[in-house]
């Protein structure tokens, strides 16, 4: 004999477990997580209600225990927008839960029409699950893998297609309700469905925020903390990486290497934390002069590079100077006055199946010449000769 016990343990189960694991990552900081447990502590909140009234609850707990369904499922739709940086929620959706709230109240109290109740939370529930469904699948992250994404996607969706079934069920008579939880076999297979999806989606959330979570660790693995910039490690794989391409496509790309003038004496005249304060400040003005696509690392120390993709030796030349010409004409305040940074740079285009490191040679090959120059210059290495842009006689000076 049916039971909704069984139903309700599940239930109960499945969003205290969901609770206790995403309430372990509270201190993550991942976007929409407290919408997700705020979600389940919903869901929990209504299958308790529905556990404590047994198989004939009352018209209030029908009321409060639907309302707790389409809130919690209203949730976790915000809880994925804020996970993918997007407005929670829209004014019509929020109007359309209110709709929602009087509806269930009209047809429990003062018209008591269990399938007209069906009907209006399966379109409510349908609408929220396929619209989680598209969101993740169209806001993921591409240089993410796709599996977790690829999964909350499917399983909501595929709670949208249940919730969407058991409307028209009720709408084309195929299903009829006299009573809350009718037995019926088609309403058993409706609710079993429904259930299922819960700890499915569930689990296909925290897989997202385990993956932001994976993410923010490459990243601290990847990028120089104070600079912004790749570690010297990461630049090297991604230049390697563009090494590999311009041999498929026969494309070109460049490489500059940068080393902050005189960086020792900054440190000793104004102290390490004023040297960090030049480091980052270079590193600001490198990173907003750059082009979108072009990779800045840090090789060590004061020492950078740029990966210029699809990009001459001649056009590298100007791109860096120009960015010489911004650093040298700003300025940086620290705590005993101001100081001017400039840098001198080396620049070399890549040539058809050398090694990175033959590249990586030549380039700093020119930058030892643009600082036996007098700093303050850039030089690409020519098989002819040198060839140096940098400051003027009467320009600014090295530090």
């Amino acid at each position: 004999m049916f039971s909704p016990v069984a139903f309700y343990v599940v239930g109960i189960m499945s969003g205290a477990i969901s609770v206790v694991v995403f309430g372990s990552l509270v201190r993550s900081g991942i976007p929409g997580l407290f919408r997700w447990i705020s979600a389940n502590i919903l869901i929990v909140a209504a299958f308790v209600a529905l556990a404590l009234n047994g198989s004939s609850p009352t018209p209030l707990t029908v009321i409060a225990t639907s309302t707790l369904f389409a809130g919690a499922a209203f949730l976790v739709l915000q809880g994925c927008r804020l996970f993918f940086g997007l407005r929670p929620s829209r004014p019509y959706e929020v109007a359309a839960y209110a709709m929602l709230v009087i509806g269930v109240v009209y047809w429990t109290c003062f018209s008591p029409n269990v399938s007209a109740r069906i009907v209006l939370i399966s379109i409510f529930l349908a609408y929220v699950r396929l619209l989680v469904g598209w969101t993740t699948y169209t806001r993921r992250p591409l240089h993410r893998p796709g599996y977790s994404y690829q999964f909350v996607a499917i399983v909501a969706a595929l709670g949208g297609v249940v919730h969407i079934a058991r409307g028209l069920a009720v709408c084309l008579g195929w299903e009829h309700h006299t009573r809350f939880l009718e037995p019926t076999p088609m309403n058993i297979a409706f609710l079993g469905l429904g259930i299922i999806t819960l700890p499915c989606l569930s689990i296909g959330a925290l897989m997202l925020a385990y993956d932001r979570m994976g993410e923010r660790m490459e990243q601290l693995a990847a990028i120089d903390e104070l600079t912004g910039a790749l570690v010297r490690r990461e630049f090297m794989a991604q230049a390697e990486l563009q090494l590999e391409r311009a041999n498929r496509t026969r494309s070109r790309f460049a490489v500059a290497i940068l080393d902050i003038d005189n960086f020792k004496a900054v440190n000793d005249a104004h102290g390490h934390a004023a040297g960090d304060r030049a480091l980052s400040h270079f590193s600001s003005i490198v990173s907003q002069g750059i082009r979108r696509g072009d990779i800045f690392g840090r090789l060590g120390g004061e020492e950078f590079a740029i990966l210029l993709p699809e990009t001459s030796r001649a056009d590298a030349l100007t791109l860096v100077n120009s960015l010489r010409l911004h650093l040298a004409a700003s300025t940086l305040a620290i705590p005993r006055g101001e100081v001017t940074c400039t840098f001198s740079a080396g620049v070399d285009e890549y040539q058809a199946n050398e090694t990175l490191a033959n590249l990586m040679a030549r380039s700093d090959a020119a930058l030892y010449s643009a600082k036996a120059m007098g700093r303050n210059r850039v030089v690409s290495a020519l098989s002819a000769g040198d060839e140096a842009v940098g400051a003027a006689k009467d320009g600014p000076k090295p530090n």
